[in-house]
C-alpha cells in the first residue's frame, strides 16, 4: 500500500491531538503545532516502518465493548464454569490506524469475570483454529503454577481446562502467559477477575469496566494505516499510544460512561500493560473509596490513586454535579497518545456545590 504522506500525517495528527486535548478540557494550541511537527511522518519514514496509508473513506470499527456482569445474586460458594476463546482479529486503535489485537472472546479488554470466594472455577480455553499463535492464560486471582499457564499453553484449534478455588476476594488482572510474554499483552490479552467477598460488595447504582494499556506500532503516532506490533519499542518501553478499553476514544461520544446526579458509581480499573503504570484520575472528582490493588480494605478522599502494571483498584464515588467528567492518566501526556475517558453526568446543577459567580471564560480548561 501507498505510504502515509507528510500533509496526511500532520492532518491526522492535527486533528486527533485536537479531539483528545479538547475532550480533557485542555487548551493546547502551541503544543498542537509542535506535535503535529513532530509526529509527521515523512514518506521514506512510513515505507521503513512498513506501513501504509488506508483510504480516506476507510471507516474502520472498533473492537466491541466489553461490559460488567451484575453482583452475584448467591452467598454460597459453588462450581463456576467459565469458557474463553482466543481471536487475533484486526480492527481501530485510533482514527485511520488498525491494528491486528490478540484477544479473549473478541474484545479488549477481555470479558469481566465475576466469581465469590470459595467458589470452585472450571474455566476452559479454546484457541480459534484461524489463529497463527499458541495462547494462554494466567490469572492473578489463581493459587497454582503460572496462574494457570504453565498447563493452559493452547495451540490453534484447541482447547484446554483446569479448576482452581478462589481463595482470596480481591480485584485481579489476568492475562496471555506465552512467550513472548509482554508481546501478547501488548497485543491486547488482558482483563479483569473480581472475586467477591463472601457477603458481596456494598451496592452502588452503577458499575463499569476500564483497563489501560500501551501499543507499540511500527508507525508514529497518527500515522495512518495499518500498523504491525514493534518489539524495538515495547523494550523501548516507549508506546505510540495508551488507551482505555482498547482504543483511542473508546470511552467518548457515543460509548462514555453515563450516570445521574445523585448516583454512587464504581470503576473496575486495571493497567494491562504490559510496561506503562497509571496514575488513575477523574478530573472534577474525588473518589469517595479506594480499595488500592483490589485489596480488601478501602482509603478514602483520593484524588488520584497509583495502578500498576498487572495491578488493579477498586474506586467509588458520588456524583453530585452534572457535566461531562474526564478519566485521566495523570501523567498527562499520556492523554495525547489516547488516555482519555469521559463520564457523562446528567441531572439537576447543585449550586450548593459548585456555580459560576462571575466573569467569562476563555478557552477550554480543566488542568
Amino acid at each position: 500500500m501507498a505510504s502515509t504522506s507528510p500533509t496526511r500525517a500532520a492532518t491526522v495528527s492535527r486533528r486527533r491531538l485536537f479531539g483528545w486535548a479538547t475532550a480533557a478540557g485542555l487548551g493546547l494550541p502551541g503544543l498542537l503545532a509542535a506535535c503535529t511537527s513532530s509526529k509527521s511522518a515523512t514518506s521514506a519514514g512510513a515505507a521503513a516502518s512498513g506501513t501504509g496509508a488506508l483510504p480516506a473513506s476507510a471507516n474502520l470499527a472498533s473492537l466491541p465493548l466489553p461490559t460488567v456482569p451484575p453482583p452475584l445474586p448467591r452467598r454460597a460458594a459453588t462450581r463456576v464454569q467459565i469458557d474463553l476463546e482466543t481471536q487475533e482479529r484486526r480492527a481501530r486503535l485510533a482514527d485511520g490506524v488498525e491494528y491486528e489485537f490478540w484477544t479473549f472472546n473478541g474484545t479488549v479488554p477481555g470479558p469481566m469475570l465475576r466469581v465469590r470466594a470459595g467458589d470452585t472455577v472450571a474455566l476452559k480455553l479454546k484457541n480459534a483454529s484461524t489463529n497463527k499463535m499458541t495462547h494462554s492464560i494466567d490469572l492473578h486471582a489463581v493459587t497454582g503454577p503460572g496462574g494457570g499457564a504453565a498447563i493452559m499453553q493452547v495451540p490453534p484449534g484447541q482447547e484446554a481446562a483446569f479448576e482452581w478455588k478462589a481463595l482470596n476476594p480481591g480485584l485481579y488482572v489476568y492475562h496471555c502467559a506465552t512467550p513472548i510474554i509482554p508481546m501478547h499483552v501488548a497485543q491486547g490479552m488482558y482483563g479483569l477477575i473480581l472475586v467477591e467477598p463472601p457477603e458481596g460488595l456494598p451496592p452502588v447504582d452503577r458499575e463499569f469496566y476500564v483497563m489501560q494499556g500501551d501499543f507499540y506500532t511500527t508507525g508514529k503516532n497518527g500515522e495512518g494505516g495499518f500498523q504491525s506490533f514493534s518489539i524495538e519499542k515495547m523494550l523501548r518501553e516507549d508506546p505510540e499510544y495508551v488507551v482505555f478499553n482498547g482504543a483511542a476514544g473508546a470511552l467518548t461520544g457515543d460509548n462514555a460512561l453515563k450516570a445521574q446526579v445523585g448516583e454512587k458509581v464504581r470503576i473496575f480499573f486495571g493497567v494491562g500493560g504490559p510496561n506503562l503504570v497509571s496514575s488513575f484520575h477523574v478530573i472534577g472528582e474525588i473518589f469517595d473509596a479506594v480499595y488500592p490493588e483490589g485489596a480488601s480494605e478501602a482509603l478514602h478522599n483520593v484524588q488520584t490513586t497509583l495502578v500498576p502494571a498487572g495491578g488493579a483498584a477498586i474506586v467509588e464515588f458520588k456524583v453530585e454535579v452534572p457535566g461531562t467528567y474526564l478519566l485521566v492518566d495523570h501523567s498527562l501526556t499520556r492523554i495525547l497518545k489516547g488516555a482519555a475517558g469521559q463520564l457523562v453526568v446528567t441531572g439537576p446543577d447543585a449550586p450548593d456545590i459548585f456555580r459560576k459567580v462571575s466573569g467569562d471564560s476563555a478557552g477550554t480548561g480543566g488542568h
